[in-house]
């Protein structure tokens, strides 16, 4: 696969217990949040599970993602909120 083909995003997932994780990932998030619902991903969200994906972004270099990881985490809370109300995957 080239480097043209790979795709990455940075994500958004509400845990069980109502708290938001947020992740990178290369290719697929859905394969991603499977991962994590697996009892694989994050060492936080191992314990909180499931989990269930609430936001994300296709980024064009995993730089670019794993930048916009770093800014999303470093949000207030409040903020992640807004993120994931306007993305629309939660009732």
């Amino acid at each position: 696969m080239s480097g043209s083909e790979r795709k990455y995003f940075t994500y958004l997932l509400r845990c069980a217990d109502g708290s938001l994780y947020g992740g990178f990932t290369v290719d697929s998030v859905e394969k991603r949040v499977e991962t994590h619902n697996a009892g694989k991903g994050g060492r936080y969200t191992r314990s909180r599970l499931p989990v269930k994906l609430v936001w994300y972004k296709e980024c064009e270099t995993e730089h670019e993602a794993r930048s916009l990881e770093w800014h999303v985490k470093h949000l207030p809370k409040k903020e992640k909120e807004a993120l994931a109300a306007s993305f629309g995957k939660e009732n």
